[in-house]
């Protein structure tokens, strides 16, 4: 019998302020997960410290995860929780800090595993054991608030795993608006595009449903209204609040559906070259839905529901508005020589063909397809 299923946190809690619900967690102790200085710098670590305090809970922070985070620093954070033995792990920042968490949570619950035990699908075993979890993400992209994956660089291989099981799908995301309206602007630029991309991805997915679709389609609504007024003006909670929830709500689709080819290599380009997340899907995403359209009519669909004539055209203008370059030869932040890029090109179209995403695209591919894709994408040639 074929069927699907439908999971997301059992709370979730959202609007400005609405952090303040810590104070109303029961137990006695939490290990915050977060980042560098950002979160501490604005108070957001503090104000945590003094909710959960109000409750009752003695409080311990690991504050080392760094932009994508690795394998090491997850087991290093899994002993630190060890040590410590909270009954409740809150994530705070943005996916990076939220993705290591998730994997200090299942390590700390089962510090005999290893990482290699954990990449096949569903494989992470039975958790709340010992601790349940908090997230609160302080951008409008990852949604790794909402859902059962988080994503791990490994080291020694350049290699991206999106780790997938739905026992570590949050128990509480608190979708508090303060947050991202500390972000600067090219972070609410690429963060802003990874929620266009988990929401496109979601509604061509080849196993997309009639509970997931309409959300998907309204998510690309709201970024495509929001996220520009967001990006001009960080303090326009109106747009902050609507970019969080257009996050929030694209995470209900993608974490039931999964994603497709655009993701898979982002990860694979980004364990290569580090290139931050949502900034290599923007740069993707184009390309990938005119390859996509073999495959599936939906963007068709879009197309009629936006009143736009052409998607990918779309969001280059939208990617030209938020000073994203059309190619991966023209990064300033990273720069990524031919000569690089090419050298790791099959590599990187492997991996990003073994990838637990690929399987989810509307168009079967291949790997000289998206070795192909990649040089677009590379090179800003249109196909």
């Amino acid at each position: 019998m074929s069927y699907s299923m439908f999971k997301i946190p059992n709370t979730i809690v959202s609007g400005q302020g609405s952090m303040e619900y810590l104070s109303e967690i029961q137990g006695k102790k939490a290990m915050i997960v977060t980042g560098g200085s950002s979160m501490r710098k604005f108070g957001f670590i503090e104000k945590a410290e003094k909710y959960l305090n109000e409750s009752g809970i003695e409080v311990k922070v690991i504050d080392y995860v760094e932009p994508n985070p690795t394998v090491d620093i997850i087991i290093r954070g899994s002993k630190d929780m060890l040590e410590f033995e909270p009954d409740w792990i809150i994530a705070i920042g943005g996916g990076s800090s939220l993705d290591a968490a998730k994997g200090m949570w299942a390590f700390y619950e089962y510090p005999e595993l290893e990482f290699q035990n954990i990449i096949k699908p569903n494989s992470i075993p039975t958790l709340r054991n010992k601790a349940r979890f908090v997230a609160i993400p302080s951008t409008s992209g990852t949604a790794s608030e909402i859902t059962g994956c988080f994503v791990a660089t490994d080291t020694k291989t350049h290699a991206k795993y999106p780790i997938v099981s739905s026992e570590i799908i949050p128990d509480i995301a608190i979708v508090d608006s303060d947050l991202p309206a500390k972000m600067p602007k090219n972070a609410t630029a690429y963060t802003g595009m990874d929620v266009l991309s988990h929401a496109l991805e979601a509604y061509v997915s080849n196993v997309a449903n009639m509970l997931t679709d309409p959300l998907a389609i309204e998510a690309v609504k709201l970024v495509f209204k929001w996220l520009p007024k967001a990006y001009e003006n960080g303090q326009d909670m109106e747009a902050r609040e609507a970019m969080h929830n257009a996050s929030n709500i694209a995470g209900w689709a993608f974490g039931n559906v999964s994603l497709g080819i655009v993701h898979s290599l982002a990860h694979s380009i980004g364990g290569q070259f580090g290139i931050t997340h949502g900034l290599a899907n923007a740069i993707l995403l184009p390309s990938v839905i005119e390859y996509n359209r073999k495959g599936t009519n939906k963007y068709a669909l879009i197309e009629r529901s936006l009143g736009i004539e052409n998607l990918s055209d779309y969001i280059r203008e939208v990617n030209k508005t938020l000073g994203i370059p059309d190619s991966f030869n023209k990064l300033t932040d990273t720069e990524i020589s031919e000569d690089k890029f090419n050298a790791v090109l099959k590599e990187m179209s492997q991996n990003a063909f073994d990838d637990v995403c690929t399987a989810t695209n509307p168009r079967a591919t291949s790997t000289e397809d998206l070795e192909e894709l990649y040089k677009i994408a590379f090179y800003g040639l249109r196909k």
